[in-house]
């Protein structure tokens, strides 16, 4: 079987274990049916996913000139505490920002590497944990806005990492860690605007289980660029990785607007 078409980042529902699936234009992939099997992937070109041209990707599926003009690579995406559209002042597009922004967002603790805080629409969870390998998930707090997800997090950043290390991610080195127990003492940490928004006693940790046959014992990321041929048998997907026997990880999401060939 051939399937060929534009990466993007895989698809998943929430289930034990999570079901992976890559969507092209004309075909899927369900991915947990592959385990254990052989899979070659071919790197065919690119194709922005803003404007469709066969320009080389430069960050987040976009090619040079609509990562710097379109408002889904705004700074904001990446700093929630620089959105401006409850102010009503435009970033690159007011109507696409107000439409991202203004709606609830969660402040989470998620268990990954180490337990790391993180700020994603309410629309988003579980996908945003289980987009980052975390095998644990509480929300903090649910806020109206971006910003004030934002705020949050920085006040948080000095007491939690803000970056999952993949690595030890991929390795299932996680250590023990009681998140219940982790949000129940952030109540003086989060800024005063927030407070209102803070409630402990919600019994809403999430557990995620992962379609993992073996965890590699050494990393090694494939580069489509300079290994533009790949062939392997699939071990495990965790985050957005597939992880083959041989060590060799690939990160789906890095390649989004990569054009590929996978064979089984």
């Amino acid at each position: 079987m051939i399937y060929e078409g534009v990466l993007t980042k895989m698809q998943t529902e929430y289930s034990n274990p999570i079901q992976y699936y890559l969507v092209f234009e004309n075909s899927f992939l369900s991915l947990n049916q592959l385990l254990d099997k052989n899979i070659e992937i071919n790197f065919l070109g690119y194709q922005c996913l803003q404007c469709g041209k066969k320009k080389k990707i430069f960050r987040q599926g976009f090619c040079y000139d609509c990562f710097m003009s379109s408002p889904a690579a705004g700074d904001w995406i990446m700093k929630p505490e620089l959105s401006k559209a409850h102010l009503d002042i435009e970033d690159r597009d007011l109507e696409y920002e107000k439409r991202v922004q203004l709606q609830p967002h969660i402040v989470y603790l998620a268990l990954s590497s180490e337990v790391k805080v993180g700020v994603t629409r309410k629309t988003q969870v579980p996908t945003r944990w289980i987009d980052q390998g975390a095998v644990q998930a509480i929300p903090i707090v649910e806020v109206p806005n971006r910003y004030l997800a934002g705020i949050t997090e920085v006040a948080l950043k000095d007491h939690f990492a803000d970056k999952t290390n993949w690595q030890k991610m991929l390795k299932n080195e996680v250590p023990d860690a009681n998140l219940i127990r982790e949000r129940a003492n952030l109540k003086y940490l989060i800024p005063k605007e927030v407070q209102d928004y803070f409630h402990p006693e919600k019994e809403d940790l999430y557990d995620l289980h992962f379609p993992v046959m073996e965890f590699p014992k050494k990393v090694n990321s494939l580069n489509l660029d300079k290994s533009p041929n790949f062939s392997g048998k699939l071990m495990g997907i965790k985050g957005q990785y597939l992880m083959f026997q041989d060590g060799t990880v690939f990160n789906i999401r890095t390649y989004e607007g990569y054009v590929v060939k996978i064979s089984l």
